[in-house]
């Protein structure tokens, strides 16, 4: 790979970084805000737990529009700012309505760049290494969500009933490193030519990533693909029901697998299964780096093996793992055991959806539409994670909880929805890898 592409995909792939660190970096907060505030249950869930992800909401079903009309670099740089906001104001905040307003900013940052940055590494990369490329945005969410555990657990005890503060706040340090790195890059080539119709300007970016020999062909099949849809596009017009499909149905088997129930409530659940406060946020420890050591196996294996392979595998990984914590939970089995299969929960989604997700819906939609087509499939992942969110202190909450003896039904629930999944990978879903993004377009548009 042209170690300049590799440079500027990575710096694009910084923004999951962030996402991943945003999005956690809660669950080490949670019990100490519910303490500080004393809150209800369905107001913990409605506001300050699931707030951010109620903007992410927001941030991926409009994502597309900055990213169409300014461009996916000038929309990388914004999301910067809205990361730095959200984690000054977080950890300045008084009290939960303030909380929740700057983590609600955090969300928009997060859905925001789950559209741009997936859209923009998939338009600057080949064919033969989108895979990879694509998948370093995961590999930095998974990074991101390492590193909160990791500082979740040093800055515990490091300010008494104010740590919670440090651990929002230190967010700040590398949303504003992000932000002045992503200056750096340059514009899509595609989105240049699709949107401001500035072939000079893409056939340059595109000697940069590629080669001027093979600039000029690359640029010339961009500019094939928009004389076939010279008409304006829209999303839903009965064409694209099969791309349409596809992103719907990943994004909401991604959530119904219970991944963020797991992650953004881990310290919660290994107490319950008998780990003490500080032993069960240094257990979540070991969740961030089986994710990390895994989800490099996938970015290594998605080129090779392809997309839809990983997620047979991770399918399997899924029902086991699940069934067996549900099971553990039911027994009453040891807490090491059940930590056991939740790290193969863990491990089973960093090598299937994890790797494949943000890829996949970044390379089934053409080029006119692709940024409206990563709106619509991040923001049905997104509307699932903000609504198991929201109910999650409903079964959980110590007093008032459907399951709050035993949450052995939630897994169970979980594992059969990974049956489905099992299915859909099997009877619909598409191989993409190796093709480019022009003929996949084809492939999958009526």
């Amino acid at each position: 790979m042209n170690s300049k592409i590799i440079r500027i995909a990575l710096t694009a792939a910084l923004a999951g970084f962030l996402f991943g660190f945003d999005t956690v970096v809660i669950s080490g907060a949670n019990l100490p805000i519910k303490q500080l505030w004393n809150t209800s249950p369905w107001f913990h869930g409605t506001f300050i737990m699931s707030m951010a992800l109620w903007g992410t909401v927001v941030g991926s079903l409009l994502g597309n529009i900055p990213c169409d009309k300014i461009g996916r670099k000038k929309t990388l740089f914004w999301i910067g700012v809205l990361y730095f906001i959200s984690a000054l104001g977080s950890a300045l905040a008084h009290d939960p309505y303030l909380f929740s307003f700057f983590r609600f900013i955090g969300g928009l940052g997060v859905g925001a760049s789950s559209v741009a940055a997936p859209i923009y590494i998939s338009e600057i990369s080949s064919a033969e290494n989108r895979g990879k490329l694509g998948a370093s945005y995961q590999f930095n969410i998974v990074f991101g969500i390492f590193v909160a555990f990791i500082s979740n657990y040093f800055l515990k005890g490091f300010d008494g009933i104010n740590d919670w503060r440090w651990m929002l706040g230190v967010e700040a340090i590398p949303a504003l490193i992000y932000t002045i790195m992503v200056l750096q890059i340059p514009n899509s080539p595609r989105w240049l030519a699709f949107v401001k119709n500035d072939d000079d300007s893409a056939l340059k970016v595109l000697e940069i990533i590629s080669s001027k020999t093979l600039a000029f062909a690359k640029l010339k099949e961009i500019k094939a693909s928009m004389q076939q849809n010279l008409s304006k596009e829209k999303l839903f017009n009965g064409r694209y029901n099969k791309p349409i499909l596809l992103a719907f149905l990943i994004s909401f088997f991604n959530q119904l697998s219970g991944i963020n129930f797991v992650l953004y409530y881990a310290p919660e659940i290994l107490e319950r299964a008998g780990l003490g406060g500080e032993d069960s946020l240094f257990a979540s420890i070991s969740i961030g780096i089986i994710n990390l050591i895994f989800t490099l196996v996938g970015v290594w294996l998605i080129d090779q093996l392809g997309r839809k392979q990983l997620m047979f595998i991770g399918s399997i990984g899924y029902i086991i793992s699940l069934s067996m914590v549900g099971w553990c939970f039911y027994t009453g089995a040891s807490s090491t055991l059940l930590l056991t299969f939740v790290l193969v929960f863990i491990a089973s989604h960093a090598i299937g959806q994890g790797a494949v997700i943000w890829v996949f819906i970044s390379e089934i939609f053409p080029n006119k539409i692709r940024a409206g087509g990563q709106s619509w499939g991040t923001g049905v992942h997104w509307v699932f994670a903000a609504i198991i969110t929201l109910i999650t202190p409903i079964f959980l909450d110590s007093e008032s909880g459907i399951f709050k003896d035993n949450p052995w039904p939630i897994f169970m629930f979980f594992a059969f929805m990974m049956v489905l999944q099992l299915a859909f990978v099997k009877f619909m879903m598409p191989e993409t890898k190796g093709v480019e993004l022009e003929e996949l377009s084809k492939r999958l548009s009526k």
